[in-house]
């Protein structure tokens, strides 16, 4: 890279640096992250779990936030030092390193600022993911499946912890569906993107004549609940039912009846898990799942609520939302914001960062337009 390029894209980074802390507030952030200490420190602090719960993650947050705007502050000074010295002495070595740190860099400041457009009401919660197979027989089950290991991989690559609580498998092959939460913060902005249906296209391993197939699976993403969000479900209102565990797991998973099935009886809504040895556990976990399906319907009535008030008759983006192509051709395509890319087995094996920035932008713009 030239010089006069270099020094174009680190004023670049210095303007969109500089944008980033403007938006954070950092003066505030370290004033609200003083404030939530003392908080923490309180020796009655757990009296309160709920208030616990919720300074502790708000504290945890607020330190994340600020070891990372000042980690890429300093990155960045350093970087533009390491530039002059490589000028002022022509050091290839130095030029090789410095720009070695900018494309690192420029990635690195590019996600914090796609972290600033997550502003929504529940954005900063966890994950809750959900996938089904649709239309497509075996082949949608393998496609759910293959999913499945897309978006775990996802969280492997940026060292996000998951924990799957229920996989249903399918008869012949793949899954009919798997829910599993991501447990980090902003999970839920981050990768509600991904909410809809996804297509593949390709010579289908299941049919001994090698004909293309188009299946589809769907991907539901909603924020994990909270103490705080009083989502209330009297024990008249569900029925439990427990089972042992299926599919593959060996040892004492499948020897006992510790997998619970609950029943939402006003909305007939449908949770299991089964990843628990311990039906208390599985039961709890099964709560949560529920409570953030009925966080999920009460938002959905909300947001119709307020789309009548607006006269608003569009429909939700979130329907089919990505085509994975193998054959005759290789591409992934986002149907909504038109980004795309030939490397088929990259995706499909959890690099979608590209696709996810893209989406988060395309969907700050139609808030924006709405």
């Amino acid at each position: 890279m030239a010089i006069p390029d270099i020094s174009d894209t680190l004023a670049s980074l210095e303007q969109t640096l500089a944008g980033i802390e403007q938006v954070l507030d950092v003066p505030g952030l370290k004033a609200k992250a003083v404030d939530l200490e003392a908080q923490a420190s309180a020796p009655d602090l757990w009296d309160d779990q709920a208030n616990a719960q919720r300074i502790t993650s708000q504290l945890s947050l607020a330190q994340g936030d600020i070891r990372r705007i000042e980690g890429l502050r300093r990155r960045l000074d350093d970087l533009v030092v390491l530039v002059e010295l490589a000028e002022s002495e022509d050091d290839a070595d130095s030029w090789s390193e410095a720009e070695r740190e900018l494309d690192g860099l420029r990635r690195d400041i590019s996600e914090m600022e796609v972290r600033t457009l997550l502003s929504g009401e529940y954005d900063a919660r966890e994950a809750l993911v959900t996938i089904r197979s649709e239309a497509g027989g075996v082949d949608a089950a393998d496609w759910a499946e293959m999913l499945l290991r897309l978006y775990t991989r996802y969280c492997e690559r940026h060292g996000w912890p998951f924990e799957v609580y229920d996989t249903s498998y399918a008869e012949e092959a793949g899954i009919k569906s798997a829910t599993f939460a991501v447990k980090v913060p902003y999970a839920y902005g981050t990768l509600s993107i991904e909410q809809g249906t996804h297509r593949l296209v390709r010579i289908s391993p299941f049919d001994n004549q090698g004909r293309r197939q188009t299946s589809f699976a769907a991907v539901e993403v909603l924020p994990v609940t909270e103490q705080t969000d009083h989502i209330d479900i009297p024990e008249a209102d569900i029925r439990i039912d427990v089972f042992r565990s299926s599919g593959p797991g060996g040892q004492s998973v499948n020897t006992t009846d510790s997998a619970v099935r609950i029943t939402h009886l006003p909305t007939g809504i449908v949770v299991s898990c089964q990843n628990e040895k311990s039906q208390i556990q599985n039961r709890a976990a099964a709560l949560r799942v529920l409570q953030s399906r009925l966080l999920e319907v009460r938002r959905r009535e909300e947001r119709e609520k307020m789309d009548a008030l607006k006269g608003d008759s569009a429909g939700s983006w979130g329907t089919q939302m990505r085509s994975y192509v193998l054959h005759p051709y290789q591409m992934v395509k986002d149907l909504r914001t038109e980004h795309e890319t030939g490397n088929t087995s990259a995706v499909l094996d959890g690099e979608i960062d590209d696709f996810i920035e893209s989406g988060i932008r395309w969907r700050r713009t139609q808030d924006v337009r709405s």
